[in-house]
């Protein structure tokens, strides 16, 4: 541990940032700024593709996570940064078609991986934010 100051956020088991909890699209951009690495474009190009299929879509940070949703209808997918790969977690999954390959102990939820050498399927992701975006939110 370093006692340096530094306006960059810390960054958690697996290089996920620690943002403090708030609505809006800044600390959103704060999280995908401190991204690390490889991690940081994706972050971006996701942040994108997100806004581009749902231009009303609500941003927020909890538990260190970016959260996607709609006003007054909830989360409908969130984005957290691991070691080797970025998850995003589409909190109705089981109702997307095709359904999100990575599976979650929650019955609902279903996940998609990004890691540095796979490409993102930017059209399937795009078709399941839309989708995601139209199905009811959770309450976070």
């Amino acid at each position: 541990m370093t006692d340096q100051k530094s306006d960059s956020p810390k960054l958690l088991a697996g290089g996920n940032p620690q943002i403090a909890k708030a609505y809006g699209d800044a600390p959103v951009q704060a999280y995908i700024a401190a991204m690390p690495g490889w991690k940081r474009d994706v972050g971006r190009r996701l942040d994108e593709l997100i806004v581009s299929a749902v231009p009303a879509v609500s941003k927020a940070v909890k538990w260190n996570s970016p959260l996607y949703g709609i006003e007054g209808d909830g989360w409908f997918l969130s984005v957290h940064c691991f070691t080797k790969y970025i998850k995003v977690a589409f909190f109705r999954g089981t109702s997307l078609r095709p359904v999100p390959p990575g599976e979650s102990k929650s019955q609902d939820t279903r996940y998609l991986h990004i890691g540095e050498a796979e490409p993102l399927d930017e059209s399937q992701f795009t078709a399941w934010v839309k989708q995601a975006s139209q199905l009811p939110g959770e309450r976070m």
